[in-house]
């Protein structure tokens, strides 16, 4: 067996890296004005709600509607909202800010739509509520 001798040179003083790291308010992008609404908050906790029941983590609404402390017919009415065409959920999640007053949408004003099983009719409907088929 033979001994192998392997000589380097450290330096004495580590080398300073360069690196991309810059202040936290710098990597952070402004916080929009005003406060999420809502109706976008229950939407993607219907997501949240499906994902969880989807993968196990609970066993049903029931069991999501005991861990919230709400009635199984709340839950029943925030997932009635993944009952909407998607390009609507996907608009919903994306609101603008409130800035003051109250919220525009309601999840009342959901619960009639996300009946529809018509997309196309949800979508009219939708358009309807907010001034865009005008």
């Amino acid at each position: 067996m033979s001994t192998l001798i392997v000589e380097c040179t450290l330096a004495s003083k580590r080398p300073r890296a360069e690196t991309n790291i810059t202040p936290a308010q710098a990597q952070c992008p402004p916080v929009a004005a005003g406060r999420v609404p809502r109706i976008a908050r229950l939407m993607a906790l219907a997501l949240r709600f499906e994902e969880l029941v989807r993968s196990g983590a609970v066993r049903d609404y029931a069991e999501l509607a005991r861990l919230g402390q709400v009635s199984r017919a709340r839950v029943t009415q925030i997932m009635n909202l993944l009952h909407l065409a998607p390009d609507i959920q996907e608009e919903i999640l994306f609101l603008a800010p409130v800035l003051k007053g109250r919220d525009s949408i309601h999840l009342e004003d959901l619960q009639a739509l996300a009946a529809l099983l018509d997309w196309q009719s949800q979508r009219r409907r939708w358009n309807d509520m907010h001034g865009k088929g005008r």
